[in-house]
């Protein structure tokens, strides 16, 4: 259901070409790079925090890591991931498939200045078996992202 749901909003914004469907496991990033042929970094993965005012998705580089008091002083709280068994209720997608299109409403996007570096980057399309081929510009627009921040190291 989730794949679907990512597919469909990429087609509202005339994407949905862009989906690769690998036959193996995308669900880490490791696996991710490996199905498509990519190196790690070029992966975009979907970071799921959560915070007292709910869920906030965070885009990063495949290899970055979350640098704690970065993160604290841009969103004014310590960094939480969201437990994996509330992802899908509170963001719309299951952990291994965590994109930011086709999301819960409400859910605010970010993109980390890791992606900078990387002129296509490839997020996951709503399942693990599933990327999207994407600009860095690309996925700003279509995850509708509402700013970029520095939260990783």
């Amino acid at each position: 259901m989730s794949f679907e749901k990512a597919v469909n909003y990429l087609r509202t914004k005339g994407m949905e070409d862009r989906v690769i469907v690998p036959e193996a496991s995308s669900a880490t990033v490791e696996l991710a790079a490996l199905a498509i042929g990519v190196t790690p970094g070029e992966i975009a993965k979907t970071l799921s925090f959560i915070t007292k005012e709910g869920p906030v998705l965070v885009i990063a580089e495949g290899t970055a890591r979350v640098d704690n008091r970065k993160y604290k002083d841009t969103f004014h709280t310590k960094a939480k991931m969201m437990p994996g068994d509330q992802v899908e209720e509170l963001v719309g997608h299951a952990p291994g498939g965590v994109c930011p299109f086709g999301i819960n409403e409400g859910v605010p996007v970010y993109m980390d200045e890791s992606l900078r570096k990387y002129e296509i980057v490839y997020p996951a399309a709503g399942d693990d078996h599933s990327a999207v081929k994407l600009t860095v510009a690309e996925l700003e627009e279509v995850s509708g992202a509402i700013g970029w921040v520095d939260v990783c190291k």
